[in-house]
């Protein structure tokens, strides 16, 4: 993993006997993703959380898609978690919580995110189908699992209704992109880092 300049930056590859993946992810960026997985529904999902979270976001990944999804869906999930945290740093004047409320159309989804380096999640939600496509929507819990655990944050993900799953799961990324700019970005008040630790 490299931590690009003073940006918050960060590129990695990761290639396992599963998985071969190079991802960068930049936190103060312009919305602009370049996304090429095997996953398409995700790729969908990945443009999202770029554009609303207004990151930059560049995924190059090949999976061993002909068993399912998991594999390529997991490491993607670590991998933007692992960036996330290298380019962050010490985490410095950021504002480190968050709470967002995004509606897509009848569904409503709740992000709340602690940038607090304890890894936690916790997710409520359950949605009308099973699949979205050939997206299994279990996916989505496992995406954001590994994605708090590498990232070493503290998030909850609540969706409160909805009836169209594709709709529940666009409003959980759009929410995760918001709810992640607002906790990530830098507070001219805050000295130091955000905690009475004095350390994240």
């Amino acid at each position: 993993m490299t931590n690009q300049s003073s940006e918050r930056r960060a590129s990695i590859s990761r290639k396992t006997n599963e998985t071969d993946i190079q991802l960068t992810f930049g936190v103060d960026g312009t919305g602009v993703s370049e996304l090429e997985t095997d996953v398409p529904f995700l790729n969908h999902m990945l443009d999202l959380f770029t554009k609303h979270g207004q990151f930059d976001l560049k995924v190059k990944a090949k999976g061993d898609i002909e068993i399912d999804d998991h594999h390529t869906v997991e490491d993607i999930g670590i991998c933007l978690g692992q960036t996330l945290r290298e380019a962050l740093g010490d985490k410095k004047g950021i504002k480190r919580y968050a709470n967002v409320f995004i509606p897509m159309d009848e569904a409503l989804a709740q992000v709340v995110i602690d940038v607090s380096n304890r890894p936690h999640f916790e997710y409520r939600a359950e949605y009308p189908s099973s699949q979205v496509g050939s997206f299994s929507t279990e996916m989505v819990h496992e995406f954001l699992w590994k994605l708090a655990l590498e990232a070493r944050i503290t998030l909850h993900v609540i969706v409160h209704y909805g009836q169209n799953t594709h709709h529940m799961i666009e409003a959980v990324f759009k929410a995760l992109g918001r709810a992640l700019d607002e906790a990530t970005s830098i507070d001219p008040r805050v000295t130091g880092v955000p905690s009475t630790k004095g350390v994240l």
